[in-house]
């Protein structure tokens, strides 16, 4: 009965999380390379199948404290690596049982002269893992980088304890963990990882298998790769406002500041905790005593309208008359001092609800707060400007886009964090133009080709342990590699990519008829959230200009990689190929009396989204250019794109010779800031949207730079630069991106009616400057105009 009772508290565990992460993926010894002699352990008489906590321990003696001391590690389905109790590595960065990663982590800071404990805690959350976990089956492993760290190696010499006090909570649907039950009179204690605590009765371990780098065995679990991702960011986080407190009365520091609160026995508490934002987090709850009680945290992007059955949200900032739905994390107390429990995962919140019911003991709150995680993104573009609200904008689509980024680009991270093509190709521009790392883009586009079904096609989101196929999202990633081909280069890294990008459009074609255009495309035809786009939208014989427009485009980024760093065999071929769809689609969509291109062609309907694409393609000609662009801007009985493929139909009109108006364009940003919303809505519809972090609404943190700023590449590898600003209203603004070569600067201030314009190149590149129709040749360096 006690579990059944905590089960409807909606409750929390927490585990002491050190933030002192010292991993590195992209840090490997050469001598790594070397076989291992390690062995995947596990727990005697354990299946590995069933969810499961397990504890694991090593004690060695070392006469000197070493200067280095690396090893390798690894686990499934993810561990957490302590050295003398601090947390040094958490992972492992998630692929897949071909390319199964391994961090690399050097443990001599860590380690001292006398008695030292390399402690691991190891969980399997099986069927109640997140979508993206891939799993052959409980197991943890480390190798010893050189023979004086192989004494560490894993072994039958390991110690292990399987805890159980820990269950897990199904809840509602979550593509993502669920929650935690935590019964603290069963859990480990978190001493458990030092030299301190007595382990003698915990079991020996059992091999499992021997330890196998990828290609060293004919047939292999887990084919070990070395991780090319660094560590995750660890950042001790303060939940900073106390918006209601329902049963006692707390101290106005509460929760700043670490705030002791006492809950009398047999009291019903309930907290509600504001991030004023929206994070992701370990959050460590610690308390003493409340023996027997039920504690809670349940975790929220925003609260709901009463009565509205978790429907609609309204302005993410106000709580009166709203309820909490949200999944949760539940504990028992064991009414010991200090106990301490940090989730296994980390939970996404900007709102915290603190349920506690005791019973016969009190139970006092000594702490509570979160350790903030995600990809070490450091931002290194800046746009200097006034405009308060293009600042706010910017800020939120920097968060947005950094809660999207952990150890794979996600969709989103409260619900499914699934790396999507359609978000990522959105998310990894972000990257390239406000960051120097394209590490985690590389890592997508290696992700999405390994995802890729024998037929050719790519999985629509990939690492995920079920196969979900967007057919057109497959054509994307053909973009997303012309991307990262144009803005960073690397043309051996995109040119081992071509095969997949041949064997997607080999797919396709056995779906194109004769006249090229694409017909009964299988698998979800999804394009948007967006009238009947999600993947109804067909002619009678099963054809469309929305896929024949995004065929199109990939035929086109692909003839022009091949043409350069490809075949040319190819290279001819794509090029044939999209002549014959241009005709194609001219004859079938074009509607000279509405001068658009329709969705069918029995030209029933019409959308944003099929004419931004054709202006992108280079289908619409000078002449019909303007009625296009104003027809997608002024006719609302068109299919109107979601704040998703804005993305697209931003940069049409940009092309269309719009985009001095590009600010004006942003009314879906100032409608989610004006409801409250701290990070970019997925769905138009703020009042509803499931998801309040969707990345794909991220595109402002490209265009501020690219169109508003003028930005460009102009040549793959970003090794020629296109500058042509778009101001609109703006008369002082300034700003520089990232550039593979260092770094692209611009200002342009108007003065007594003339433009003082300043720009700068990185010294190995050139460049042109467009302004009002006319070009002008850039020099690297320093390059001044008064305009």
């Amino acid at each position: 009965m006690r579990y059944l009772f905590i089960l409807t508290l909606f409750v929390l565990s927490a585990f002491l999380f050190k933030t002192s992460v010292a991993q590195s993926g992209s840090g490997v010894d050469i001598s790594s390379n070397r076989p291992w002699n390690s062995y995947w352990i596990g727990a005697p008489y354990d299946f590995g199948k069933d969810y499961g906590v397990y504890y694991y321990r090593k004690s060695i003696d070392l006469a000197t404290k070493p200067s280095t001391f690396k090893v390798h590690v690894s686990a499934d389905n993810r561990y957490k690596l302590y050295v003398n109790g601090t947390l040094v590595s958490l992972g492992p960065a998630r692929g897949d049982t071909y390319y199964w990663n391994y961090e690399t982590v050097d443990l001599a800071p860590y380690l001292v002269a006398g008695k030292n404990v390399i402690a691991a805690l190891v969980w399997n959350e099986a069927q109640f893992s997140p979508a993206a976990q891939i799993t052959v089956r409980t197991g943890f492993i480390l190798q010893g980088n050189s023979k004086k760290e192989e004494i560490l190696n894993t072994n039958t010499t390991w110690k292990c304890f399987r805890d159980a006090g820990h269950q897990p909570i199904p809840g509602y649907f979550f593509a993502a963990s669920k929650g935690e039950l935590v019964d603290m009179s069963h859990a480990v204690k978190r001493d458990w990882t030092t030299a301190t605590f007595n382990d003698s009765a915990w079991s020996g371990t059992v091999n499992l298998s021997e330890g196998k780098l990828k290609g060293t065995a004919w047939g292999v679990d887990w084919a070990l790769v070395p991780s090319s991702l660094p560590a995750r960011e660890m950042t001790y986080q303060r939940i900073p406002i106390l918006r209601s407190a329902v049963g006692i009365s707390v101290p106005p520091t509460f929760p700043e500041k670490k705030t002791l609160i006492t809950i009398p026995a047999n009291t019903t508490v309930s907290l509600l905790l504001d991030q004023t934002f929206e994070t992701n987090a370990y959050v460590t709850l610690n308390f003493s005593g409340g023996k027997d009680a039920g504690i809670s945290l349940g975790y929220a992007e925003s609260l709901y309208q009463k009565g509205s059955k978790g429907v609609i949200k309204g302005n993410r900032n106000d709580v009166e008359g709203k309820e909490f739905v949200g999944r949760i994390d539940s504990l028992i107390g064991d009414g010991s001092k200090g106990q301490s429990f940090t989730t296994l995962n980390f939970r996404t919140y900007r709102y915290i609800r603190l349920f506690v019911k005791t019973k016969a003991d009190p139970l006092v709150i000594d702490d509570v707060y979160g350790t903030f995680t995600g990809y070490p993104f450091k931002q290194a573009a800046a746009f200097n400007t006034d405009n308060a609200e293009i600042k706010q904008m910017l800020d939120i689509g920097w968060r947005t886009a950094r809660l999207n980024a952990w150890e794979t680009y996600m969709d989103c991270p409260y619900y499914e964090q699934l790396q999507y093509i359609g978000d990522t190709r959105i998310q990894a521009m972000v990257s390239y133009y406000n960051t120097t790392d394209d590490r985690l883009a590389r890592n997508a586009l290696t992700q999405m080709d390994h995802s890729r079904l024998p037929e050719g096609i790519t999985a629509s989101c990939y690492p995920s342990r079920g196969t979900q196929v967007i057919s057109p999202f497959s054509l994307w990633y053909i973009g997303m590699l012309h991307d990262y081909w144009m803005y960073r280069g690397d043309d051996e890294f995109i040119k081992n990519k071509l095969l997949g990008e041949r064997g997607v459009l080999d797919f396709f074609s056995k779906y194109q008829q004769a006249d090229g255009s694409l017909k009964d495309t299988p698998y979800w035809a999804f394009v948007d959230w967006a009238g009947n786009l999600w993947g109804e939208v067909k002619d009678k014989d099963g054809s469309a200009a929305i896929y024949d427009l995004q065929l199109l485009l990939a035929y086109q980024w692909a003839a022009e990689m091949e043409a350069k760093i490809g075949l040319q065999d190819y290279a001819k071929i794509y090029t044939q190929k999209v002549a014959q769809l241009k005709a194609t689609i001219q004859r079938k969509y074009w509607d000279p009396a509405k001068n658009l291109y329709a969705d069918t062609k029995e030209k029933t309907g019409y959308s944003q989204h099929v004419n931004a694409l054709a202006i992108l393609a280079g289908m619409v000609s000078k002449t019909d250019m303007p009625a296009v662009a104003n027809g997608m801007l002024t006719d609302k009985s068109l299919t109107q794109c979601s704040v998703y493929f804005k993305y697209y139909l931003n940069q049409a009109l940009v092309k269309a010779g719009l985009g001095n108006d590009y600010i004006s364009w942003l009314g879906i940003y100032r409608e989610n800031m004006a409801m409250g919303l701290t990070t970019w809505a997925e769905y138009s519809d703020v009042n509803t949207s499931r998801s309040d972090c969707h990345a794909w609404g991220s595109s402002p943190n490209i265009e501020f730079y690219r169109t508003v700023l003028g930005i460009d590449s102009y040549a793959p590898g970003f090794s020629k630069i296109k500058i042509e600003p778009h101001l609109g209203t703006l008369t002082n603004v300034s700003g520089e991106i990232p550039h593979p070569s260092g770094k692209v600067t611009v200002s342009y201030l108007l003065v007594k009616n003339k433009w003082q314009i300043k720009i700068n190149l990185p010294q190995t590149t050139s460049g042109i400057f467009v302004w009002k129709a006319k070009t002008y040749v850039l020099k690297n360096g320093d390059n001044s105009f008064v305009m």
